[in-house]
């Protein structure tokens, strides 16, 4: 597993990084050569990123991750390797260029919006991961088996889920 958190969100004025404002921070697990999981989170801490590694891994797990303290724990889940980077690239032949690749995949995805309301933009993440997990595949075809299969009164509830 591949783990990244990264921020969406145009140029600002002020802070930069992590306290910058009108910025949506969103947290990112990849298996490698599998599916991508991202889903935003409220705070850039331990505890947020955490309740989403539990959430959605299993111990025993082999983690990737960069030099961020907030992983140090994940040696009490399963295996973990940090990533050390200099100048922007991985030393050694670890990486972790799957969640790297899809937060490129994403960031150019989203482009074309100039933004999106905070309100729906697990909306438009969870589009993305889907695209990102399917891209080898015909979506029309996909789609339509999904209207197929879900009936109309499931739909509503589906899209106001965070």
């Amino acid at each position: 597993m591949e783990c990244d958190e990264t921020t969406f969100g145009g140029a600002r004025h002020g802070p930069r990084g992590w306290g910058a404002l009108g910025k949506v921070i969103v947290f990112g697990i990849i298996k490698r050569n599998g599916q991508v999981k991202a889903m935003p989170i409220a705070t850039h801490d331990r505890k947020a990123v955490m309740q989403q590694i539990d959430a959605h891994t299993r111990e025993g797990s082999l983690y990737y991750t960069d030099q961020w303290q907030a992983y140090a724990t994940l040696k009490l889940r399963g295996d973990h390797v940090v990533i050390r980077k200099e100048k922007g690239r991985p030393v050694g032949r670890d990486h972790i260029n799957g969640i790297e690749g899809f937060w490129s995949y994403a960031k150019n995805w989203l482009y074309p919006y100039r933004g999106v309301p905070s309100k729906y933009f697990h909306l438009y993440l969870g589009e993305v991961c889907y695209r990102f997990n399917h891209r080898n595949e015909d979506l029309q075809t996909l789609l339509y088996k999904l209207l197929r299969e879900i009936p109309i009164t499931k739909l509503s509830p589906l899209l106001v889920q965070k």
